[in-house]
């Protein structure tokens, strides 16, 4: 059942929809989801593979994240943002030495002030934007994949393009602790922002992405139905989503 929040920031109303799936492929859901108003924040983490790692540091990095920001007590987002992420690397590197695997996820989030919104954003998770008719990607997947179809090594559908898909190149958990892409965007009425892991990035189309989130769609009925053609395209990986819209 989606979860729904209505806020305001500024001159606007926001109004965030949440939902997630198992799927059909993994016996538990490794992706971790956050949704609050003080500050209006909305996250999602996606740990790697389906064991204790997994679930250990998307549980970590969220609860590290999430709090590092709430007490942000004035200070800059942009610093705010690079803090409470490299707290959550360090926290889940902690993690991960107590654990014979791979401990790792993705973690990408959107914080809104007022007008305008900042998105926080390490792994292969995303954050879409529709505005005036246009669905636009704001985020990169820090995947192999991405640099070779940019790049021209290989097409999007290719098998190598594929199996890529599996190799970030950064990630919480990373030992090299990279830092996040952080991106500051003004926000419009009328926007509708969707931040998803690539449960649902990968398993419904551009095309569907871009009808399910027009205006006249309430949002809990779109969260349900992309967490459903998610799980219609096969289900290979857990789905979660979080819709935010803004009006006055």
């Amino acid at each position: 059942m989606p979860l729904t929040m209505t806020a305001r920031s500024g001159a606007l109303r926001w109004t965030a929809t949440a939902g997630t799936d198992r799927g059909l492929r993994y016996p538990a859901n490794f992706d971790v989801l956050h949704l609050s108003d003080h500050p209006p924040l909305v996250a999602v983490a996606d740990g790697m593979g389906d064991g204790a790692g997994s679930a250990a540091a998307g549980s970590t990095a969220m609860a590290t994240f999430v709090a590092a920001v709430g007490q942000a007590a004035g200070r800059p987002w942009p610093d705010v943002l690079r803090a409470a992420m490299a707290l959550a690397q360090r926290e889940v590197r902690v993690a991960g030495r107590q654990l014979a695997e791979l401990t790792g996820c993705t973690l990408t989030a959107l914080l809104v002030d007022g007008e305008q919104a900042w998105i926080a954003h390490i792994g292969d998770s995303r954050v879409y934007r529709w505005r005036d008719g246009l669905l636009e990607l704001l985020t990169t997947d820090h995947t192999m994949a991405w640099l070779g179809v940019v790049h021209g090594w290989y097409s999007a559908g290719a098998p190598e393009a594929a199996a890529a898909r599996y190799h970030l190149t950064r990630y919480v958990g990373h030992p090299a602790m990279p830092e996040p892409d952080l991106l500051n965007l003004a926000v419009r009425p009328g926007d509708t922002f969707v931040v998803c892991t690539d449960g649902i990035a990968d398993q419904v189309s551009y095309q569907r992405l871009a009808t399910v989130l027009a205006p006249e769609v309430p949002l809990d009925l779109a969260v349900s139905t992309l967490l459903d053609d998610a799980r219609a395209a096969g289900g290979r990986d857990n789905a979660t989503l979080v819709t935010v819209r803004f009006d006055r």
